[in-house]
């Protein structure tokens, strides 16, 4: 059999762009060069493309059989590369874009979250015109209605770029205009004293499977971007130390919320559990870190899913999903 061509997508236009590189750099070491002929494809911060050329023309992407996006943030996990892909009529690993949008954006995937019954923390969201001119209403509501502590996170970011935790009056207005140097709109969140931080991974398109759990204790106030890529401190817990009924339960959450956003193939969903144990969804991810250390393929890894074939996994269900796209009919006549 001929090998399979995996164009591997990194990079990119984001905050995220050396997570990127870190994640891809773990996928390519670990797809079977016996079953795949690996093609990296590189995107600058500037926009520009190395690597086998992607033609909106489906006729002009003979290289490439399927492809692999690690790309994390704006302009590759938000679904903007997935409708690139799509008019290439390429199969890709992940969720469509539609799935991606949404769960990028924070605001628009609590929405999602809310409507399907998951359990959510208080929240508000707002845009940077309306910070601007109504500083002090914003600061009053989010007092009132949220208090302190609170979290303070970009609308359309990952991997903890932008968040801060809020903990006083005079932390909230340097923590806002932070996170809006990433995005124009952002989301607050209530925080949650002495929290427990709990994430499952989820695999699947038509009948997505959850994981085993995970718990970060993280070497900080919260789990940041240096725990996450480069400090090793933090700890993760495996499974996670939660009853039987816990667990089940943030599975079932987990699944719903996948489902929630119509998501494909994979996606991290990470969770608050409270003094009471009380759990609350806090979000997706819809191409979560992917290094040797990240939770998602840990989880699987430890659910009996090694690394290598959880990537067969992902490429087998994007080559199903680009099939079962192909049976729709584009046209009435």
């Amino acid at each position: 059999m001929p090998k399979l061509r995996v164009g591997v997508i990194f990079g990119g236009r984001s905050g995220e762009h050396e997570v990127s590189l870190i994640s891809a750099e773990s996928v390519m070491k670990a797809l079977d060069r016996s079953k795949y002929e690996v093609i990296p494809i590189k995107i600058e911060p500037d926009g520009s493309w190395h690597g086998v050329s992607i033609s909106v023309d489906p006729h002009e992407n003979s290289d490439l059989d399927v492809v692999f996006p690690v790309l994390h943030g704006t302009y590759g996990e938000d679904g903007t590369m997935q409708g690139f892909l799509e008019l290439a009529n390429l199969p890709y690993v992940g969720a469509g874009f539609a799935a991606s949008a949404v769960s990028m954006d924070k605001a628009f995937m609590r929405v999602l979250f809310a409507h399907a019954g998951l359990p959510l923390l208080p929240w508000d969201t707002f845009l940077h015109h309306e910070w601007k001119d109504n500083t002090q209403e914003i600061t009053s509501r989010l007092e009132a209605t949220l208090g302190y502590p609170m979290f303070v996170k970009p609308a359309n970011l990952g991997s903890s770029v932008g968040i801060s935790k809020v903990k006083s009056p005079a932390d909230l207005a340097p923590a806002v205009e932070h996170a809006f140097e990433y995005d124009r709109k952002i989301v607050v969140e209530q925080g949650l004293i002495g929290a427990r931080e709990v994430e499952c991974s989820v695999l699947g398109h038509n009948n997505p499977q959850a994981s085993v759990l995970g718990e970060i204790v993280p070497a900080h106030e919260f789990y940041d971007y240096n725990d996450k890529y480069h400090n090793e401190k933090s700890r993760l817990i495996i499974p996670a130390p939660l009853s039987e009924e816990q667990t089940k339960q943030v599975q079932d959450y987990a699944v719903r919320a996948f489902k929630a956003v119509d998501c494909s193939g994979m996606g991290r969903v990470d969770f608050f559990v409270d003094r009471e144990g009380e759990i609350y969804v806090n979000e997706i991810n819809t191409i979560p870190g992917f290094t040797q250390i990240s939770m998602y393929p840990k989880l699987w890894e430890q659910s009996g899913l090694p690394y290598s074939a959880l990537l067969d996994r992902l490429i087998a269900i994007a080559v199903e999903k680009h099939r079962e796209r192909q049976n729709l009919r584009t046209s009435l006549s």
